[in-house]
């Protein structure tokens, strides 16, 4: 998610026609406060087609904002969202745990909800993924397939769960692999992570888990130039390169957001934290490259169908 050269691009988008009929149950009209841009072709990208979604499945206007970080901005969004019936806001991301958690007292009549947050509030939602299973299994594929027994994680923040997922499924694959783990800080500071990246590649490391978001794409593409692999996050990225990403650990945001936003119009959101995994369809993993090998790929096809009645990762069997 970038930010515009020398301003942040903030625009309210009306995204269908005025008076199109309405949800039959609780839902009015809904809003996304998006902390950077939609077009970053990862998070952002993800939380816009889940409003899609919203708006296609049922048939309520749907409005966003970009460049939602300083609390006057989102003050101000949340009354213009207010004044066109919105009751139901996403905050796309945990930047808006403290700015939710004092104000939506004052609006009883909106639903919050954001991401990876503590939540305190009747109307206080927090939507959390169980990261730490997909981590593992894209810790499987880079295990199964590094040739050089170096693989690494190029993630935003060390509390990320998919970090420990991938040292742990990859190790459980290969016994003699060696996990280098690098952290950017930041979601999307590519200036950060390529230095860490060129740091990686020197030190032989042929396959790296992008778990980030704004610096994905200029990783993966530095990967390709190199001849080296990746495992996508969040998105499915095999269109970066089917030769070069092996596999993604995805998360269906927009099939989350419809399913809050129809739980929501039938009165059935729960506030508080609520966590989602595989088991939930809103975890898969992405397309596999020609280049993983068929009978692995059913292998773990078969560990996750386990996992999700099961709930027991291959590890604890």
């Amino acid at each position: 998610m970038y930010k515009k050269i020398g301003f942040v691009l903030i625009i309210c988008i009306f995204l269908f026609s005025c008076g199109q009929p309405t949800a039959s149950g609780k839902l009015q009209n809904v809003g996304l406060l998006v902390p950077e841009t939609i077009d970053d072709q990862v998070w952002g990208m993800n939380g816009y087609k889940g409003l899609l979604k919203i708006q296609s499945q049922l048939k309520v206007d749907v409005f966003y904002k970009e460049g939602m970080t300083e609390e006057v901005a989102i003050r101000n969004a949340i009354d213009e969202f207010q004044a066109q019936d919105v009751n139901l806001i996403f905050g796309h991301g945990n930047e808006y745990i403290t700015i939710f958690n004092k104000i939506a007292k004052e609006y009883p009549n909106i639903h919050f909800v954001l991401f990876n947050g503590n939540v305190d509030g009747d109307n206080l939602t927090s939507l959390n993924f169980n990261s730490h299973a997909m981590g593992f299994f894209g810790g499987m594929v880079a295990g199964e397939m590094t040739k050089s027994g170096r693989v690494g994680v190029l993630a935003a923040f060390e509390w990320q769960p998919e970090i420990n997922g991938f040292y742990e499924g990859a190790s459980f694959q290969n016994d003699h692999v060696h996990v280098d783990i690098r952290y950017v800080q930041d979601w999307n500071d590519s200036e950060k992570a390529m230095p860490l990246l060129e740091e990686m590649i020197s030190a032989g490391t042929d396959i790296i888990y992008v778990a980030g978001d704004g610096y994905n794409v200029s990783v993966i593409e530095r990967l390709k130039e190199e001849g080296l692999f990746a495992i996508g996050f969040v998105s499915d990225q095999s269109d970066l390169g089917k030769t070069t990403v092996l596999t993604s650990t995805v998360q269906h945001i927009d099939t989350l957001y419809e399913l809050v936003a129809s739980q929501f119009n039938d009165g059935k959101l729960e506030s508080g934290e609520l966590y989602y995994d595989f088991q939930d369809g809103v975890i898969t993993m992405g397309n596999f490259s020609p280049l993983v090998d068929e009978d692995f790929q059913l292998k773990l096809e078969k560990d996750i169908e386990e996992y999700k009645k099961s709930g027991q990762l291959p590890n604890q069997l």
